[in-house]
C-alpha cells in the first residue's frame, strides 16, 4: 500500500523551503510514487524521468525555477554509504550531468556547460536521507572565482586558492567531456588523504567548463561549514538570464 495519496504538487511541496520534517520524504517520494508509476503507468509523475535499467530518478525540486534532483531507486542514504565506492556502483554524476537538459527546458534555452553545476551535500549539510544530486545552475561570483584562477587548478587535488561562499575548498580539473569510468566520489576517495574513512564530511560540487569539469570538495567542520556544496550553486539561476 502506498504511504502518499495526495498530488504530485503537495508531494513537491514537502521540498519546500527545506521546511519536510520528514528526512526520509525523498525516499517515500521515489519508492511509493515514481517508481511505482513507471512500472504500473509507466508514467514518471510525480518524477520527470525514472530510468529503472539505470537505477534512478530526476525530480523537480520545489526550490527555485530550474533545479532538479538526481537520485538512485536503491535506498542509499547518502555520501557516506560504502555503497557509493564499490567497484560496480553506478556513475550517478553522469546521470545527473545528463539531466542537465531538464534545466536548459526550464530555462528557456541551452546553457553552456560552465554554467552548469552538480552539488551533494556532506550528511551534516543536508536534510533528506536519500542520496541526491542537486542539478542547476552555478553562482556567477563562483564560476568567475574558477575562471579567474583556472590556472591554479590541475589534475589532482589541490586547495582553491580564494574561498568559495566562505568556505575554504580543493580543487581539480577533469579533462573530458563525459564523466565515462571516472566517478567524482571515487576520485575524493582515493585522492584525498583520509577522506574514504570520513565520506560523511565530504561535500562535492562539479562545474563544467568548456572541455571538462571542475571537481570542488569542501568537508564539514563544525556549525560554521556544514559541508553544503549546494551553497555554490544558484537557484534563482542568474545565468539563464539574457
Amino acid at each position: 500500500m502506498r504511504r502518499w495519496f495526495a498530488p504530485a504538487a503537495a508531494l513537491l511541496g514537502l521540498l519546500a523551503g527545506r521546511a519536510a520534517a520528514d528526512s526520509d520524504a525523498l525516499w517515500y517520494i521515489i519508492s511509493e510514487q515514481c517508481v511505482p508509476d513507471q512500472q504500473q503507468a509507466h508514467s514518471p509523475k510525480p518524477c520527470a524521468l525514472v530510468d529503472l535499467a539505470a537505477g534512478y530518478v530526476v525530480l523537480k525540486d520545489r526550490d527555485g525555477n530550474t533545479q532538479f534532483l538526481v537520485m538512485p531507486t536503491a535506498r542509499i542514504t547518502g555520501i557516506e554509504r560504502p555503497a557509493i565506492l564499490a567497484p560496480d556502483a553506478p556513475n550517478y554524476w553522469q546521470d545527473a550531468w545528463d539531466a542537465r537538459r531538464f534545466v536548459d527546458t526550464r530555462a528557456g534555452r541551452e546553457l553552456p556547460r560552465d554554467d552548469i553545476s552538480l552539488a551533494i551535500n556532506s550528511e551534516y549539510g543536508r536534510t533528506q536521507n536519500q542520496l541526491h544530486i542537486h542539478v542547476d545552475c552555478v553562482r556567477l561570483d563562483v564560476r568567475a572565482a574558477l575562471q579567474a584562477h583556472a590556472d591554479a587548478i590541475g589534475p589532482q587535488w589541490a586547495p582553491f586558492p580564494v574561498p568559495l561562499a566562505g568556505h575554504d575548498y580543493l580543487a581539480m580539473r577533469l579533462a573530458q567531456p563525459e564523466f565515462g569510468a571516472s566517478n567524482p566520489f571515487d576520485l575524493l576517495a582515493n585522492g584525498v588523504p583520509g577522506a574514504r574513512d570520513d565520506m560523511g564530511r565530504y561535500t562535492l560540487v562539479v562545474v563544467g567548463d568548456p572541455t571538462g569539469f571542475v571537481l570542488l570538495a569542501g568537508r564539514a567542520d563544525g556549525l560554521a561549514n556544514r559541508g553544503s556544496g549546494e551553497e555554490l550553486q544558484d537557484h534563482a539561476c542568474a545565468a539563464a538570464s539574457p
